[in-house]
């Protein structure tokens, strides 16, 4: 082989290989909050269907795992069911909608409400048994939230727990890990995005949300603020978004966007404000 088709050829070897660590320009990835990604992956399939030529990837694995993927590079926005912390103000927060977390215990259980101290108690191991609380003789099961999930978070802070606190039977990470592990239990209890829980109970999965002090979790009691364990659904940037980044936040916050987050049960940034 002659020197200068030798050269050549590396020259072309080096061009495609750094192709292949290169961002298709025409690919958005999201990551992160399994609470969050259904109503995204809604939004990303109308953005595309308006955008031809154009795909948005959704993957969920949690809250944390979308924003240290925004912090890499991996991922152009992560999806969170929490706000960012003091620690991650190097990147952008959008506020995309709110959301309510929900707990869950199994149809055939009659109870219907809980005290912030019942909940407590039943975390903690306290409470064995259902009968301490009603007429419903089932050995309690706690569905509890596995770490890097903004709803266990969430849970904790309102609850005024420390992890090291709860009795869990059952760890679960996804929102519908969560959903069925509470509809095949029926002594079971679990917290999860109040939309996700909405949403199966209406398909008539046999689950029922409890209200919390006499609150009953549904979009309404959260965009009217009543209901006490809310919290933000956001996107995360690494930076202003620019170009096509742009353009996706700009459809999230329209009216479309909003339409998507109310049919999965949750309520759109601005109403209720």
């Amino acid at each position: 082989m002659s020197p200068s088709r030798l050269i050549v050829m590396l020259l072309v070897a080096g061009l495609l290989l750094a192709g292949c660590g290169e961002r298709d320009h025409d690919t958005l990835i999201l990551t992160g909050s399994s609470t969050v990604a259904p109503p995204l992956s809604d939004i990303a399939a109308d953005f595309e269907a308006a955008n031809p030529g154009v795909r948005v990837d959704i993957q969920s694995g949690g809250s944390s795992r979308g924003i240290v993927d925004v912090r890499r590079g991996t991922a152009d926005l992560g999806m969170s069911s929490r706000d960012l912390r003091a620690d991650e103000d190097d990147l952008l927060s959008h506020l995309v909608a709110r959301d309510g977390i929900s707990l869950l215990v199994h149809r055939a259980n009659p109870v219907t409400n809980l005290s912030d101290e019942q909940v407590r108690k039943l975390f903690r191991g306290e409470i064995p048994n259902w009968s301490e609380l009603g007429d419903f003789d089932a050995p309690v099961t706690i569905v509890h939230k596995g770490e890097g999930r903004a709803t266990l978070e969430v849970f904790l802070e309102h609850f005024q727990l420390n992890n090291g606190e709860v009795k869990p039977d059952l760890i679960v990470g996804e929102n519908q890990q969560g959903i069925r592990s509470v509809a095949g239990n029926r002594g079971a209890i679990g917290y999860v995005s109040i939309g996700a829980a909405t949403h199966e109970a209406e398909s008539g999965t046999p689950i029922r949300s409890l209200a919390i002090d006499g609150v009953t979790p549904d979009a309404d009691t959260v965009a009217r603020g009543d209901y006490p364990l809310t919290r933000n659904l956001i996107l995360v940037s690494n930076g202003p978004p620019e170009g096509l980044l742009a353009d996706f936040l700009t459809f999230v916050h329209s009216d479309t966007g909003g339409q998507r987050f109310q049919k999965h049960f949750f309520t759109p940034a601005g109403k209720g404000d």
